[in-house]
């Protein structure tokens, strides 16, 4: 594994659902940290609550690595670094919405969400935590959530271990035909 950094001040977090891959229905997380080369932090798991969408899934992911995202920050800063960004990238604009505006981009399907969106809402707000859309093309996540094969698999793998690295315009609101450069090294 080869890790860098490119900016101290900014982590980049990449979280990912798969909805109701489970026997019992459940979805799956995965998501990673990074500074800019390799992936320090990863996590795939299990939700332990069924939910009744893909939106409802990536918010629940996103809340189940919303620990490992905070507690990031604050021991980063414990040792004296200034975090100026803390980001958490997906690719389910429908979640981005619901975590950046909280009730206002609520209906009755996500009663019983509340508590889980309006936590992130409420660090948003903070300061502690900014939410950007990645292009499901991009999304490093996959690789833990999903089952990927051929060169995707291969990509991220490169991603993850630090053999490849990626430019921050990766994930953007660009459009997803746009094209990507990696830099092998």
């Amino acid at each position: 594994m080869i890790l860098s950094a490119d900016d101290l001040h900014v982590i980049k977090w990449y979280v990912d659902s798969a909805f109701a891959v489970h026997p019992d229905f459940k979805s799956h997380t995965g998501g990673g940290m990074t500074y800019g080369r390799g992936m320090p932090i990863t996590m795939s798991r299990k939700q332990k609550l069924n939910t009744r969408s893909s939106t409802e899934a990536e918010l629940v992911g996103a809340n189940d690595m919303s620990t490992m995202v905070l507690w990031t920050k604050l021991f980063m800063e414990a040792q004296g670094v200034e975090i100026k960004k803390n980001i958490l990238y997906q690719d389910n604009k429908s979640t981005i919405l619901l975590e950046n505006n909280g009730k206002r981009s609520s209906g009755k399907r996500t009663r019983a969400f509340n508590i889980r969106y309006f936590f992130l809402t409420d660090q948003i707000e903070k300061g502690n935590l900014s939410v950007e859309y990645c292009s499901t093309t991009e999304m490093i996540a996959d690789y833990m959530s999903k089952p990927l094969q051929g060169k995707l698999f291969q990509k991220f793998k490169k991603l993850i271990m630090g053999h490849s690295s990626f430019f921050p315009i990766a994930c953007d609101d660009r459009s997803v035909l746009e094209e990507i450069r990696y830099v092998e090294g």
